[in-house]
């Protein structure tokens, strides 16, 4: 048995309804926001939008070094997570994540980026509102190959 595997498997179904509530929540102020034209949900659903990027990351660095043990390094670590986590790893794991999930993740990734070098005032509505109707789509397809993963992990540590 891989008590690793099936550790990192109870990780990422724990930390996947986290994720799903940082989702409600952005889609919550961001409504609510709409509706009152106040800039301040701007900022809140930009906060909100980051720390979905920044969760969905931190589960993937779990992978990286817990299965795969290894994790990207140097300037661009956040680009080469993203790329290592699609890549199938014979021998080790399958792909975490397809292509489509991957890139869409990195639009996220890109725009966390800019929500940490930006002043609030600077942040373009129109980028945010395309991100937030992206969303629930995106979560969908992240969970799906997450709870995917989490299942292969659980069967490959039960049987080692």
């Amino acid at each position: 048995m891989n008590e690793t595997y099936l550790a990192v498997a109870g990780r990422i179904r724990h930390e996947l309804q986290e994720l799903r509530d940082v989702v409600e929540r952005t889609l919550n102020v961001w409504r609510k926001g709409e509706r009152s034209a106040d800039d301040y949900y701007l900022d809140a659903t930009a906060l909100n939008l980051h720390g979905f990027y920044t969760g969905v990351e931190h589960l993937l660095e779990l992978v990286a070094d817990a299965v795969d043990r290894a994790k990207p390094t140097g300037a661009n670590w956040h680009q080469e997570l993203l790329r290592q986590m699609a890549a199938e790893i014979p021998s080790i794991r399958p792909a975490v994540l397809d292509a489509h999930t991957r890139n869409q993740l990195d639009k996220y990734r890109g725009f966390r980026h800019v929500v940490r070098n930006l002043y609030t005032f600077n942040l373009d509505a129109a980028q945010i509102d395309l991100l937030v109707q992206r969303l629930p789509i995106t979560m969908d397809a992240v969970s799906q190959a997450l709870l995917d993963f989490a299942d292969f992990l659980e069967q490959t540590g039960s049987h080692q």
